[in-house]
């Protein structure tokens, strides 16, 4: 896997993946960017939650879950001192369907922490992952 990140102006870059698309990166307003890109740690909390919200949602729909609607809230805490690294990352999975069964969910996060989410598999040796499940009918 290959990525390039290439300087505009700033603290403003352009991210590219071999998939092709531009990911604009920019350090917040609050530490010298211009908040027109994500930042590189808040980058890290889409991909893990990306990475398992793919997992669970083929899960579940190889379960037969009638799904409608499905998010993943993620909430990183960081170290006061630099590197301020991510000392804990808790997530939500909120699954909204009709009928849709809490240990269905439940199962389908365990598959993707503990099998399937490479990003997870990397992230859980140096930060603590906390989850939490939530099924909504409607």
């Amino acid at each position: 896997m290959d990525a390039k990140v290439t300087w505009k102006n700033g603290l403003n870059f352009t991210g590219k993946s071999i998939s092709g698309y531009d990911v604009p990166l920019d350090a917040s307003v609050d530490h010298g960017g211009t908040g027109l890109g994500s930042s590189p740690m808040e980058l890290i909390l889409i991909g893990l939650g990306g990475c398992t919200a793919m997992d669970v949602i083929s899960i579940l729909q190889k379960k037969r879950q009638d799904v409608t609607s499905f998010e993943v809230v993620l909430h990183g805490d960081r170290a006061t001192e630099h590197p301020k690294v991510y000392t804990e990352i808790t997530m939500e999975y909120i699954v909204t369907g009709h009928g849709v069964e809490l240990e269905a969910l439940e199962r389908a996060v365990e598959l993707s922490e503990g099998k399937y989410c490479s990003v997870n598999g990397m992230l859980k040796h140096s930060v603590k992952i906390n989850t939490k499940c939530t099924v909504r009918e409607g």
